[in-house]
């Protein structure tokens, strides 16, 4: 009995130290699948954090030239997802990793981005603007909020969402001011007399086409360079054969323009050599930045012009012994600017006593102003080498086959953008003068001579294309030059 007694305690004993194996070879096994999830966690958070450092790094582009995919307007250190307008909600892993944006800021004033372009610009320069910015975050201009009876849009949620709204527009017109910046600032630094204006103008449109990757009329210049001299205020592009050659004592008005997808960018400067003209320039200048400064949603375009004229006339030059008072001229305006129109309706006067039409949100303007020694008055001189397709004009019979080539031709590579005869030859087109006068005379074509104030005068020009967002007004083109 005893010894059956010590058998069943020697069993007993046996099956608790197999339970005692049973429980640590389950421990270990518990201890390695904690190390395995353990590593695997940390494997996982290691390959996350090189995905977010591949990502800052790199950049991915997302957008093509001429175009933005990327929905984000960015202005100063505000970044702001356009699909929303709102922060993304915390949720699971693999969402968050998706709905993750990483924050990027922009440098105002046309200055470039703080990310840097993802190349470097030749000299001269040759990259389209598309490729330099590839991920499509274009430089901004200059941002200035509104303020007064207008200041609470800056933070209102209502126009921040229109604000959104834009943002594929605000990128193209950006990349037109980029574009346009870079082709002046190469301007700026070969322009020199002895130069003849048609070599002048040639290269100025070379660039500024690789730059906006010229194609058809997606991309390319909103309409010819002016290059308008002393008392021609506006309008003068030379046409084939014109010898005319900048001299010391010139004062050139300097107007081009670009667009990306019809957003056009009207941007002018005056250059001049000798510093004599500096006090003209100085007045002209002033009164460009105060219309600038002026403008803005509900705002009356004669108070504006009223604003230009009282600065500009404040100003006066002295010339080969006599003073001179320095006048707006008064039949030369500013204007709004529409898609693929350049002129888009409303005048921004130069002169108090303008239309009491006020400015409204969303729209373009060009802020430009004229300062001359003369009469302060222009008329048609000279011979014509700007036109322009009637934005209007419905179908007009033509009698003769030439005249038809011809608009077909005009509407297929400038529609209703400005051009001249020197972009025609460019074309290949010959003997067309007596077909272009055809177009004109039908009033299918506008010719846009060349405005002069009296000869012996001078006159100045500088002009900047601002966009009235609903939050905040940016001056597109301004740049570290002007």
């Amino acid at each position: 009995m005893i010894a059956q007694t010590e058998e069943i305690q020697l069993a007993h004993e046996g099956e608790e130290e197999e339970d005692d194996q049973v429980i640590e070879t389950t421990d270990q096994t518990k201890k390695k699948k904690k190390k395995k999830k353990k590593k695997k966690t940390n494997t996982i958070t290691d390959q996350e954090n090189e995905v977010d450092k591949t990502c800052q790094d790199s950049k991915i582009a997302t957008t093509e030239c001429n175009g933005n995919s990327d929905p984000k307007i960015n202005d100063g250190d505000a970044i702001i997802d356009a699909d929303d307008g709102h922060e993304q909600p915390e949720g699971n892993d693999t969402s968050k990793k998706k709905k993750k944006k990483k924050k990027k800021t922009a440098s105002g004033g046309g200055s470039g981005n703080q990310d840097g372009p993802a190349l470097k610009q030749t000299d001269p320069p040759t990259i389209p603007i598309c490729q330099l910015f590839s991920n499509g975050n274009y430089p901004a201009g200059q941002i200035e909020h509104y303020t007064g009876s207008a200041s609470y849009r800056t933070t209102s949620e209502e126009k921040r969402a229109l604000d959104m709204m834009n943002s594929d527009i605000i990128s193209d017109i950006r990349q037109a001011a980029e574009a346009h910046r870079q082709t002046r600032k190469y301007v700026q630094n070969f322009i020199k007399p002895g130069m003849t204006m048609i070599e002048i103008c040639e290269r100025l449109e070379e660039t500024s086409r690789k730059l906006i990757n010229e194609n058809g009329l997606k991309a390319g210049l909103a309409f010819p360079t002016g290059c308008s001299l002393n008392h021609c205020a506006a309008h003068y592009t030379p046409n084939a054969g014109d010898k005319t050659v900048l001299k010391y004592d010139d004062v050139c008005k300097i107007d081009f323009g670009t667009h990306v997808n019809g957003r056009i960018v009207d941007c002018a400067f005056t250059v001049t050599f000798n510093p004599k003209y500096d006090p003209l320039i100085a007045a002209v200048k002033d009164a460009t930045n105060t219309g600038i400064r002026e403008a803005g949603i509900d705002v009356r375009l004669c108070d504006v012009g009223e604003r230009i004229q009282e600065v500009m006339e404040s100003y006066e030059i002295e010339l080969n012994g006599k003073t001179y008072p320095i006048k707006s001229i008064r039949n030369l305006n500013g204007h709004s600017i529409s898609q693929y129109l350049v002129h888009g309706g409303k005048s921004v006067p130069n002169v108090k006593g303008g239309e009491a039409i006020k400015m409204e949100e969303n729209e373009f303007y060009a802020i430009e102003t004229f300062g001359s020694t003369g009469k302060g008055i222009v008329h048609d001189d000279m011979e014509t080498s700007h036109y322009m397709k009637n934005f209007d004009v419905g179908h007009v019979p033509l009698r003769t086959a030439r005249a038809k080539q011809l608009l077909n031709v005009i509407n297929q590579n400038f529609g209703t953008l400005a051009f001249c005869r020197r972009w025609l030859d460019r074309l290949g087109q010959t003997k067309y003068l007596l077909a272009l006068k055809s177009l004109c005379d039908s009033g299918i074509i506008d010719p846009c001579p060349p405005l002069c104030d009296i000869k012996g005068s001078y006159s100045a020009q500088f002009e900047h294309t601002i966009f009235l967002r609903p939050t905040v007004k940016e001056v597109i083109s301004r740049g570290d030059d002007y």
